[in-house]
């Protein structure tokens, strides 16, 4: 049985077709969601039929979750990211027990109990401090790519703390910060440890424990998971592709 997973998201658009009697994945791509997200679900389903050679008949289920999983007219049936996110990492990983997620609006912290199941979860979907966002801003300010953050912030060699929680008055900090000649590299480790403290805040209210990992394409940023680590007092397992999890574990949760 072949079914299709789809993790719709405010910055972009993840597939996966996965193979339940094989137990494998198939295929596994994204794309950056275009202004019409519709477009990038289209280009990603059609190049997954394409490089497997099936047609849609083949497909048993489609599952879509993520911030725009209401606007695909084909899926079978949508499901929340907390539920996408539990499957996944529960097929990559049976031991993780809590899930940090961080993605371009939102964070997630979900605690599975011993079967992989979801237990409890907190969300903070009001607030970018603790986002994406918040590191998108800070590159924006320095002139620099996102994707520059960590190797920045690994030679960082003064703790500067921010003192603002709240990601607009952050940003008037940081510009006040580089007024004063503090260093592109002191600045992000203090962007990363303010999100790292902010994350631990927000588990403050669940009964979480190790292993824990940490998903979404934030868990690229090195830094930034080892700035969490420091906060929980333990390491993290980031999945070899974290951007893919809630899409392999919609097409997981896509089997009839």
């Amino acid at each position: 049985m072949i079914t299709l997973g789809i993790d719709i998201g405010s910055r972009n658009t993840k597939l996966i077709i996965f193979d339940h009697e094989k137990q494998s994945i198939l295929f596994q791509e994204w794309v950056a969601t275009n202004i019409d997200p519709t477009k990038s679900i289209e280009h990603l389903y059609a190049k997954a039929l394409h490089s497997l050679r099936l047609s849609e008949k083949d497909i048993a289920a489609k599952v879509a979750t993520g911030y725009g999983r209401k606007i695909w007219p084909l899926a079978d049936k949508v499901i929340s990211e907390i539920s996408a996110h539990a499957a996944g990492i529960a097929w990559l990983n049976p031991e993780v027990r809590t899930i940090i997620d961080i993605g371009g609006q939102d964070s997630k912290v979900i605690v599975l109990d011993e079967q992989g199941k979801v237990f409890d979860f907190a969300m903070n979907d009001k607030c970018a401090a603790g986002t994406g966002r918040f590191l998108e801003m800070t590159a924006m300010r320095l002139g620099i790519e996102v994707s520059q953050l960590s190797g920045l912030a690994e030679d960082a060699d003064s703790e500067i703390k921010l003192n603002n929680t709240c990601v607009v008055f952050a940003e008037t900090e940081i510009i006040s910060l580089m007024a004063s000649k503090v260093s592109a590299e002191n600045i992000v480790r203090a962007v990363h440890c303010s999100i790292a403290k902010r994350i631990f805040s927000q588990m403050s209210a669940l009964t979480h424990g190790a292993p824990y990992s940490f998903t979404g394409g934030v868990a690229q940023n090195q830094d930034l998971a080892h700035c969490i680590s420091i906060e929980l007092g333990s390491s993290l397992w980031i999945p070899p592709e974290p951007e893919i999890t809630a899409a392999l574990g919609a097409a997981i949760l896509a089997k009839p």
